[in-house]
C-alpha cells in the first residue's frame, strides 16, 4: 500500500530516503487522480522494499505542494537522493509510472 506522505514527514520519507521514492499529489475531488490512484496502490505492492511509492493530499499538505510547484493534480514526481529526477503531470498509464521508477533503481 502507498504510504500517506505529509508537509511533518516529507523530508524524513521522500528527502532522506536512499531509496528512490515516487510521490503522487492528488485529492479526493479529482477525477483524474481517482484514474492514478489504483496504478499507484499496484506500484506500491510490486516495488515493495525496491521503491518507496506515496500519496500527498494537495489539499491537506499545501507546503510540499507550493514548494514543488504542483498546480495541477495528479503530479507524479520521482525522487533520488532528495532532489527531483523526473515528473508526470496528469494520468499515464502503469508502464509508464514503473518506467519512471525503473530509471533510478
Amino acid at each position: 500500500m502507498a504510504i500517506e506522505i505529509t508537509d511533518a514527514n516529507f523530508d524524513e520519507l521522500v528527502l532522506k530516503s536512499d531509496k528512490p521514492v515516487l510521490v503522487d499529489f492528488w485529492a479526493e475531488w479529482c477525477g483524474p487522480c481517482r484514474m492514478v490512484g489504483p496504478i499507484v496502490e499496484e506500484l506500491a505492492t510490486e516495488y515493495g522494499d525496491k521503491a518507496v511509492i506515496g500519496k500527498v493530499n494537495v489539499d491537506l499538505n499545501q507546503e510540499v505542494a507550493g514548494k514543488f510547484g504542483i498546480r495541477n493534480i495528479p503530479t507524479l514526481l520521482v525522487f533520488k537522493n532528495g532532489e527531483v529526477v523526473d515528473k508526470q503531470v496528469g494520468v499515464a498509464p502503469k508502464n509508464v509510472l514503473a518506467a519512471k521508477v525503473d530509471a533510478h533503481l
